[in-house]
């Protein structure tokens, strides 16, 4: 058997459509196939090659790491340098109040810690999310997810649990006394790059500060520069009781994060004690990946070319039946008139060798979100390919 079909009758599948591209190197912002295929990956793994796949530095970070140790303990206990020294820089780029980090292995995990802490901290068990929100699929990430279409195959899910509308004034009463936290991603990913204004987000820290609930803002997408600051909530000038990250923050690694004030984290040491538990979460390897990543962010620059690229995008893909783009930075959604002309267009892309994809809950637009380490021609190059393929099937 090749390994397509080792992949079909051995790997578990989550729809009956994989993209089947069989991956044998990948590079910057490329993928190598088989048969000297070569792909231009405009969506960084979703969301997470941010530095470009297999940046130098975290390469020599991770056989650094490799020489010395692997997993050592469950999470917590010794003190490990990786671990240590990428807390100290996460928190170095966070406003003071956000001091303490708990790594965990993924985006998923990071929201479910949150809603434990958040639960424990402050006593109360409701918790509020966004309609058409994307916190991940685990059982209580998905309990707070905001769409009924991706939950209702899985039900009875957590209760206590209610939405509001991304954006909406209208909606901060329902906050109270009562509520927990608010989760909300900064910047609406699945629901097609949706982005409120800072004005409503200062509205909801204030509700927030009210009514004594945490503000929790999920830059599982957003963070790590992608749209042009370090943390999206930098755009709206707010500070959140807790920030969660993943994807983009390993260079290609898995590890996740929540991260609070050290008072409120402190919260999971006692009744009970170890009120949060992982195995692997910080694995010195992927938190020393992590770590080369931030680094090579701020040393590189590249969060400052954020804007110029995605302007460059803007200007280069226009068609008819390009309806429009939202974006904040590289985070990035092309409308078409309906998933029926879009998704040929996105088979066809690929065929000429650049990968792009839709949204979960939006499957009308094109998502692009690539490394930042893109340049001015290689964006130049797929945008050729995407109009190529727009106008081959107009």
């Amino acid at each position: 058997m090749n390994h397509r079909q080792l992949f079909l009758s051995h790997l578990a599948q989550t729809t009956d459509f994989p993209l089947l591209i069989e991956v044998e190197k990948a590079e910057g912002i490329y993928l190598y196939g088989s048969e000297d295929r070569k792909y231009i990956d405009l969506i960084s793994g979703i969301g997470v090659s941010n530095v470009g796949h297999r940046h130098p530095k975290v390469l020599q970070a991770i056989q650094g790491q490799l020489d010395k140790y692997l997993h050592l303990m469950v999470y917590g206990e010794y003190v490990q340098s990786p671990q240590t020294l990428l807390a100290k820089a996460l928190c170095d780029t966070l406003p003071a109040h956000l001091n303490n980090v708990y790594l965990v292995n993924s985006g998923s995990e990071a929201i479910e810690g949150a809603m434990k802490l958040a639960k424990r901290y402050t006593g109360r068990s409701e918790l509020i999310s966004c309609v058409n929100a994307y916190h991940g699929s685990s059982h209580g990430a998905l309990s707070i997810g905001g769409n009924e279409i991706f939950k209702r195959a899985y039900r009875p899910l957590l209760p206590g649990i209610s939405n509001i509308v991304y954006g909406a004034y209208s909606h901060l009463d329902r906050i109270t006394e009562k509520t927990a936290a608010v989760f909300v991603e900064t910047i609406q990913g699945e629901a097609g790059i949706r982005v409120a204004c800072k004005e409503y987000f200062q509205a909801l820290r204030k509700r927030c500060d009210e009514t004594g609930t945490l503000l929790v803002l999920d830059e599982i997408q957003a963070g790590f520069g992608r749209t042009g600051k370090f943390w999206a909530f930098e755009h709206f000038e707010i500070v959140p009781d807790m920030v969660v990250c993943a994807k983009g923050m390993g260079g290609g690694m898995p590890i996740g994060a929540f991260i609070a004030n050290q008072k409120v984290m402190a919260a999971f040491k006692n009744n009970p004690l170890l009120g949060h538990i992982t195995t692997f979460g910080g694995h010195p390897v992927s938190a020393a990946a992590s770590l080369a990543t931030i680094q090579i962010l701020q040393e590189e620059k590249l969060i400052d070319q954020v804007e110029e690229k995605a302007n460059l995008f803007k200007k280069l893909l226009v068609h008819p039946k390009i309806k429009g783009i939202r974006n904040k930075g590289l985070m990035m959604a092309v409308e078409f008139e309906s998933f029926e002309v879009l998704k040929p267009i996105i088979d066809r892309a690929i065929e000429l060798g650049v990968i792009t994809d839709w949204f979960l809950f939006c499957d009308d637009s094109m998502r692009i979100a690539p490394p930042l380490v893109i340049t001015e021609e290689e964006i130049r190059n797929a945008c050729k390919i995407i109009l190529q393929a727009v106008e081959e099937l107009s």
